[in-house]
């Protein structure tokens, strides 16, 4: 008996329905009912949801992006979930984009073994298969199609897609911004999109979308080694594992996490092997897991300190851009330290911070995507806040247009060196800027209160190909 188009159909506009007993939607019923996979220690076995996968089932939303360790799961769930949309509602386009060749072969043999194992009845009616590319899957009496590509320059040109797994995108080839722009502008409007990647420093396309997720609508995912159940040491028959001597990161590690022994004698076997590289490939939390590329400019310890120090807001305005920990006092003087950094909405962010200049307190901060003119009004505005403070502008790049808006303005109080209105930073001036923030940060971490500038000092990173002078601050 043929499984008919029609029936296969039925379940198309209900698969995000939850199921009438249980709390599992109608897709991950047929996920865990029709679909198998190759497990880690060989064959096949059918695909009941770990941990991660039910997690993001949960979670999930039309835009998302998922930080995770190394082999949870994510990607052949998403693999699954976008199988199941491409054989149950006609006229769908999924792709898949993964950064190299081998792992597109591995992410279309996951698709393809989905195919193979489905009942005999759906194969030689609705689900017929008609001759196709390299890693294509076309089911001409759905008219859907299943493409696994690489993610090079020409990778989902000219498709309509409605749904869109770029995998690894921290690891794409040329930094992969082109290619990701490329694909997002072919997803429909009503289209899923999911990014996914383990971290690969603090720097590139992934890490920026990472930061920018909420801003930017993305539901934020992130699945640290532990949500795999196999991540742990497993005693020999007839032998106990030996009760281990726990250092406080391991004791804090158990209590926030609810770990076991058992994992973490996997963990320190893993630090032990892997060394700097661990928390990158095993990751942890979604800040210190992109530092393993690099090492950080700032010391951590001292980091977390003023983490702890950091006082509350006493303000915060238009819509967090400006936030205020300690309001102007007349007869103080204040300095002004902006950062144009482009300024665009797709470029990095603007940022000014204000600094009593007697004791070097944080006092506000100014952080968002300000084009020149819009930053030069915000930060005279600001300088007339804080008695007519001392405005000092990085003049590379955009930071001449902010200083020639200022003049516009009227604003006088503008620091300038050998003539030349603001500071110039360069070769020779930026490890000594960075050297004298490192050791305030040491001496003084009371001073610091922008929770947002503590996370960027603990993912600025110095790689170890790079002179000291050329290290990035990664906004």
């Amino acid at each position: 008996m043929e499984i008919d188009l029609y029936l296969l159909q039925q379940f198309g506009s209900f698969l995000d329905r939850q199921m009438v007993m249980g709390d599992e939607t109608v897709r991950d019923y047929l996920i865990a009912g029709l679909l198998k996979i190759r497990p880690k220690r060989g064959g096949t076995k059918w695909l009941r949801l770990n941990r991660a996968q039910r997690e993001y089932s949960r979670n999930c939303g039309k835009q998302n992006i998922i930080l995770k360790a190394r082999q949870v799961g994510i990607t052949t769930y998403i693999a699954a979930r976008f199988f199941l949309q491409t054989i149950t509602q006609p006229g769908t386009l999924t792709v898949q984009v993964a950064h190299s060749q081998e792992s597109a072969e591995a992410i279309f043999n996951i698709v393809q073994r989905f195919w193979e194992n489905l009942p005999k009845a759906i194969l030689r009616g609705a689900l017929v298969k008609s001759r196709s590319n390299v890693r294509q899957i076309v089911f001409p009496r759905l008219d859907s199609e299943y493409r696994v590509e690489t993610a090079d320059d020409n990778a989902g040109r000219g498709m309509t897609i409605h749904n869109l797994h770029c995998s690894e995108v921290s690891r794409w080839p040329r930094g992969g911004m082109e290619t990701l722009a490329s694909l997002r502008a072919g997803v429909v409007p009503d289209g899923e999109i999911v990014l996914e990647s383990t971290p690969n420093g603090a720097t590139g396309v992934f890490y920026r979308e990472w930061q920018q997720a909420i801003e930017t609508g993305y539901t934020q995912h992130f699945f640290p080694w532990w949500y795999d159940d196999s991540y742990r040491v497993v005693a020999k028959k007839g032998t106990i594992l030996s009760p281990l001597e726990l250092t406080a990161e391991e004791n804090l590690l158990m209590k926030t996490h609810g770990l076991n022994e058992a994992q973490i004698a996997w963990r320190r076997k893993q630090w032990n092997a892997l060394r700097g590289l661990a928390a990158q490939e095993y990751a942890e939390d979604p800040s210190s897991c992109f530092l393993a590329s690099g090492e950080c400019v700032f010391e951590l310890g001292a980091i977390e300190k003023a983490f702890g120090m950091a006082g509350n807001e006493t303000a915060s305005e238009d819509n967090g851009r400006l936030t205020t920990w300690f309001p102007a006092q007349k007869g103080r003087r204040y300095i002004i330290g902006a950062d144009t950094a482009g300024g665009g909405s797709d470029g990095d962010y603007a940022c000014a911070q204000v600094i009593e200049r007697e004791m070097g307190m944080q006092c506000a901060e100014l952080h968002g995507h300000f084009p020149p003119f819009e930053l030069a009004r915000r930060v005279a505005d600001l300088g007339q806040r804080y008695e007519h403070a001392l405005v000092a502008v990085e003049r590379n790049n955009h930071g001449f247009g902010v200083l020639a808006y200022l003049n516009t303005l009227g604003y006088e109080n503008i620091f300038e060196k050998d003539g030349q209105l603001g500071w110039l930073t360069s070769a020779a001036s930026r490890p000594a800027m960075i050297d004298n923030m490192a050791a305030v940060l040491m001496a003084e971490p009371e001073l610091f209160h922008s929770l947002r500038l503590l996370e960027e000092c603990r993912t600025f990173v110095r790689h170890s190909e790079w002179k000291r002078g050329g290290c990035r601050w990664n906004t």
